[in-house]
């Protein structure tokens, strides 16, 4: 339980990491280019993928032991394969949250509209939650040795 418990903890560096790197690029492509739903979405897939890179390479050296019996291209299609469905839950739940924004007036007015201010924010900040979990959850049965 310790040694999950640590893991855990690594995984959540290694994440908070990714997502500062996945976050600055999101909110700078949307700073450049506007909030329309499409650059939010393209924002969204770039801070992803860059993050992706290094999550891949820091979490496989720090947080998760290597299966022996799996090759590294092997390995890295896996994670790449798990990393994609994570990306299309990212994206999404982003759409998804803005949708919800879009359909409810207390949202779009509430708190002064500070919360419609933010809602590219609010929405990315969700999706990473929920999309953490899953790759925290795939990760320790698809791709750490077992045992």
């Amino acid at each position: 339980m310790n040694k999950l418990i640590k893991q855990i903890l690594k995984f959540g560096v290694v994440g908070g990491l990714s997502f500062l790197i996945d976050f600055a690029i999101y909110t700078l492509i949307i700073a450049c280019f506007g909030n329309a739903k499409t650059t939010v979405a393209v924002a969204a897939f770039f801070g992803f993928t860059i993050s992706l890179i290094f999550n891949y390479f820091t979490s496989m050296k720090f947080v998760f032991v290597h299966d022996e019996n799996m090759d590294r291209k092997k390995e890295f299609t896996v994670f790449a394969v798990l990393s994609l469905i994570g990306l299309a839950l990212n994206e999404i739940l982003i759409l998804g949250v803005l949708a919800v924004f879009d359909n409810v007036v207390f949202l779009q007015q509430g708190f002064n509209g500070l919360l419609w201010k933010y809602k590219e924010t609010l929405g990315k900040i969700f999706a990473t939650g929920v999309v953490m979990v899953y790759n925290f959850i795939t990760r320790k049965i698809f791709i750490e040795k077992k045992g």
